[in-house]
């Protein structure tokens, strides 16, 4: 079996069309839009599924807030990738808030979305290599993600995973550097400039 072409490219606003593909119009994605880390909760509540498509518009348009992926020129994944400064959700959690000792703002890896039909193909590895270089291009020092693990729970489902894996991150360089939780790692790569 031949392994899918899988590219992947930082965002912007001529790939906005690939990236609503990409959420789709059902499930956890769809209602999202990588905005749980950018909202406080009640703002996250109370903003609708249209304003928050809107906000992660604009960022798509005014930057480059993360990654796509695409297998042989169709879109079907994204990853969010930023400074931690960007995600004030972060700094309110007490599994990603800064602690003595931590870089100060290292670049964040918050989110993977891969399209239901094209799982298990390597896409969030790809992704996530992408994002690595995307923040390096950017001149990022430090990247950090913050996966869960279901090798300490194994039922976690897949929306559950959409922090990606601590295997996955492993298989790209990143080491643990605190558990906050039994299920949750901090892990942190460095990146030479």
């Amino acid at each position: 079996m031949t392994q899918p072409s899988i590219t992947v490219e930082s965002v912007g606003a001529d790939t906005w069309d690939e990236l609503r593909t990409v959420f789709g119009e059902r499930g956890d994605p769809s209602g999202c839009w990588c905005q749980w880390f950018k909202l406080s909760g009640g703002e996250f509540r109370a903003t609708s599924t249209d304003e928050k498509t809107a906000l992660l518009h604009t960022s798509v348009e005014q930057g480059s807030p993360g990654v796509i992926a695409r297998i042989d020129g169709e879109p079907v994944g994204w990853s969010a990738v930023e400074p931690y400064t960007a995600y004030p959700g972060l700094r309110r959690s007490p599994i990603t808030k800064r602690l003595a000792g931590d870089p100060d703002d290292p670049w964040a890896v918050t989110c993977f979305v891969v399209r239901v039909d094209h799982r298990k193909r390597g896409v969030a590895r790809a992704l996530l290599a992408g994002a690595v270089e995307h923040a390096a291009e950017r001149g990022a020092e430090v990247i950090e993600g913050y996966p869960v693990d279901p090798g300490v729970r194994p039922s976690l489902s897949a929306a559950e995973r959409y922090h990606g894996t601590v295997s996955l991150f492993e298989s790209a360089g990143f080491a643990v550097v605190r558990r906050p939780s039994a299920t949750r790692a901090i892990m942190r790569r460095e990146l030479v400039p």
